[in-house]
């Protein structure tokens, strides 16, 4: 995922401003761990790298604000930002990565588990990330659940375990529901299969990202929608498997369904906002960066659920002393409601809700997390206008919209197999 660069109109909310301090040093008493005292901490520079969906110049600015220390953020595409945390230790205190990625890059020792203890707001993380089910009825979703990642055997643990065993291998920050986008004023008609991205209707107008983990997620939704196959497990493709959905997919596109295959946030805008595209892959602040600009762009609900993604922050395996801390000082933080609230507004979810409700008007609440009709303007964290009086969130609530995964981004057992097919159908 690749950077949000909207940065115009940004309200500061500045009444929100001491009710974050107060979190903060509620949160700095209970660590059990001695308290990073001001004078030394203005001192510290916290590296972070990650993709553009949360590396944000506006939690860099709050985190000085609120925290003393600096944050430098480093955005970059979600290939790279794999190659960095396998392979490049020194280079980050802070690694803001996807859960799917963590089957890369755990078993080579760059980051280190990471104590529950010393986390205020663990209780309050939603079931999602702990035990894999929103509630307990839920079924867990195909692919790479966040939950069979999140928890390593012990503070040295290079493995993966299904408890919650008190050793986080990343904690929690933001996920989301991810579906189609459409263009409805240019489509006019209900869409509700995942399907229709290969309606010949659409021949010339449809897209999908170049990223070829998450790509091929949204491929298998298309075939399953299409009813040609139903996949055990959609996360774990085999090399029959792969080919297959390759297969159908090279067939469409020779015979010119899509107009481009996007592999930048500004790329799934432009195609978007323009009308070249009417039907694609997409991310919650791209639908968002359409609507600011007038256009009517919807996250479209589908019939056959949603493929999901879910990220986190990890500590590099070289942090310690103070920095240490001040890490977990900037964890406690991120979890306390103020990023939270921010990331809600771009449509996203924060993994500790109940914190950054604290952090949202009761409209935006209502909007963005229940579903409910806005009773005003609804607005992005930079201050343009998304939704107005009696509008509702695509897809409704948190619980309808999360409680409709189908599967979550993942690294199959055959992943270079699956690039190199991926390759060959972008280069066909």
């Amino acid at each position: 995922m690749t950077m949000f660069t909207n940065r115009n109109g940004l309200s500061r909310r500045t009444l929100l401003k001491g009710a974050a301090s107060t979190a903060l040093v509620a949160s700095a008493s209970t660590l059990g761990a001695p308290m990073v005292w001001a004078q030394n901490i203005k001192d510290v520079t916290i590296r972070q790298f990650g993709t553009g969906v949360s590396n944000l110049n506006e939690v860099a600015t709050k985190v000085k604000e609120d925290l003393g220390f600096t944050l430098e953020m480093t955005a970059l595409d979600t290939d790279s930002v794999t190659q960095r945390a396998a392979t490049q230790p020194n280079s980050f205190d802070i690694a803001d990565i996807e859960y799917f990625i963590c089957k890369k890059v755990w078993a080579a020792g760059n980051l280190q588990a990471m104590d529950t203890t010393k986390l205020t707001n663990y209780d309050k993380i939603v079931g999602i990330f702990r035990d894999g089910k929103l509630t307990p009825e839920s079924t867990i979703a195909q692919g790479t659940a966040p939950h069979t990642v999140g928890f390593t055997s012990g503070q040295n643990g290079t493995d993966f375990v299904n408890e919650e065993s008190g050793w986080m291998t990343l904690i929690p920050t933001i996920y989301n529901a991810d579906t189609l986008g459409i263009r409805p004023d240019l489509i006019g008609r209900p869409i509700s299969k995942w399907s229709e991205l290969l309606n010949p209707e659409f021949k010339g107008k449809a897209s999908i990202l170049d990223i070829s983990s998450i790509g091929i997620m949204d491929m298998a939704m298309v075939v399953e929608s299409m009813g040609e196959y139903t996949y055990p497990d959609k996360g774990n493709m085999t090399r029959e498997e792969i080919d297959m959905t390759l297969g159908i997919f090279t067939e469409a596109k020779k015979n010119g369904q899509f107009r481009a295959f996007w592999k930048s946030f500004d790329e799934s805008v432009n195609l978007m906002a323009s009308g070249e595209v009417v039907i694609q892959s997409m991310w919650s602040p791209a639908i968002t960066a359409v609507k600011s600009q007038g256009v009517p762009c919807v996250y479209q609900p589908l019939e056959e659920g949603y493929r999901s993604w879910g990220g986190g922050l990890g500590i590099s395996a070289a942090l310690s002393g103070l920095e240490l801390e001040a890490a977990y000082e900037y964890i406690n933080w991120y979890l306390s409601g103020w990023v939270g609230g921010f990331l809600m507004r771009q449509g996203y979810y924060s993994a500790v809700p109940e914190t950054s409700k604290a952090f949202m008007s009761a409209d935006e609440w209502g909007y963005w997390f229940e579903g409910k009709e806005a009773e005003g303007d609804i607005t992005s964290p930079f201050g343009d206008k998304l939704a107005g009086t009696g509008d509702t969130r695509d897809g409704g609530s948190f619980e309808d919209r999360m409680g409709a995964v189908a599967c979550w981004n993942s690294v199959m057992d055959e992943n270079q197999y699956m690039v190199r097919k991926w390759n060959e159908f972008i280069a066909a």
